[in-house]
């Protein structure tokens, strides 16, 4: 599934390509987890990390108009999210700590250029892990694997997942896969589908009791619930699968198979769940990691 835009608050700049910044330590608040940079760190082959060693940085590819999972704060410049403390965690267990991050955003459409040209070092953004894909650019994890969900106000009691949505109104993104799939599937009635230009238009309609539901992957869902926990929820069975990766130069297998060896250490250790918990997990949903698929 390709990842539909968000637009969130002012920031109009959200899908500047060459939007980057430099974070210190103050961007690791709010997750609770410490990303102290290991010392010392050799990944013998890769050519990625050569450039990062002999930078003396790393360039993580990232989103920043997503919340719960990547966002910029247009006041702080921070960049905050399940998917920003990932990637905190691969750079600081590579020798690079936060005051050694320089984040570039980068849209979707945008995302294997940017990676096969190295203007980032790895791509971290709700990224799904697809053949296609694999055939220009390679794919550790995932990290993360999210589906179609839904979203709707925490006092919602009829709805409680696709199966439930017949006579409800059901909002998404224009010409996004979501709202393709209530069609093709019939989930609702086709003068109940309601669609606009971002997910962030949805959610206000949702709030404002002008829809009954929104639909994208689970993850941009939980992202928008953590928000407001209180008023949103996100409810039923996921139904497609979109298996989230971090994306890397196709060459690279040696930082590939270094950075799996990363997130399963964080699988086994639990700090990967505590990450899970301090960002996305305040939707009220639970989260497990995943298998890898190492390759």
């Amino acid at each position: 599934m390709k990842l539909r835009t968000l637009v969130v608050g002012l920031m109009a700049t959200a899908l500047a390509l060459t939007a980057c910044g430099k974070e210190g330590a103050p961007g690791n608040e709010g997750s609770g987890v410490t990303q102290e940079a290991i010392a010392g760190v050799e990944v013998p082959g890769s050519t990625t990390f050569a450039a990062m060693t002999q930078r003396g940085r790393v360039v993580i590819g990232v989103k920043d108009d997503q919340p719960g999972l990547g966002f910029k704060d247009a006041t702080t410049n921070q960049f905050s999210g399940f998917d920003v403390e990932i990637a905190r965690l691969v750079a600081a267990q590579l020798g690079f700590g936060a005051d050694k991050i320089d984040y570039k955003t980068v849209p979707s459409a945008a995302r294997e250029d940017t990676i096969s040209r190295g203007e980032v070092d790895y791509y971290v953004g709700t990224y799904t892990i697809n053949d296609n894909r694999k055939q220009r650019v390679s794919f550790a994890g995932p990290y993360f694997v999210a589906g179609q969900g839904i979203l709707v106000r925490s006092d919602e009691t009829a709805i409680t997942g696709k199966d439930t949505l017949k006579g409800k109104k059901v909002c998404s993104v224009t010409g996004s896969t979501p709202i393709q799939r209530v069609r093709d599937q019939g989930l609702t009635e086709p003068g109940n589908i309601v669609e606009f230009q971002t997910y962030t238009q949805c959610v206000d309609q949702l709030l404002a009791k002008q829809v009954d539901a929104v639909t994208t992957d689970d993850a941009i869902l939980k992202g928008y619930a953590s928000q407001q926990p209180d008023k949103l929820k996100v409810v039923g069975d996921t139904f497609s699968t979109e298996p989230y990766g971090i994306g890397l130069n196709k060459d690279d297998a040696a930082l590939r198979g270094k950075i799996n060896d990363i997130l399963q250490k964080a699988y086994d250790d639990g700090t990967w769940q505590k990450i899970y918990d301090a960002t996305l997990g305040k939707s009220g949903s639970a989260g497990s990691p995943p298998p890898l698929q190492r390759y």
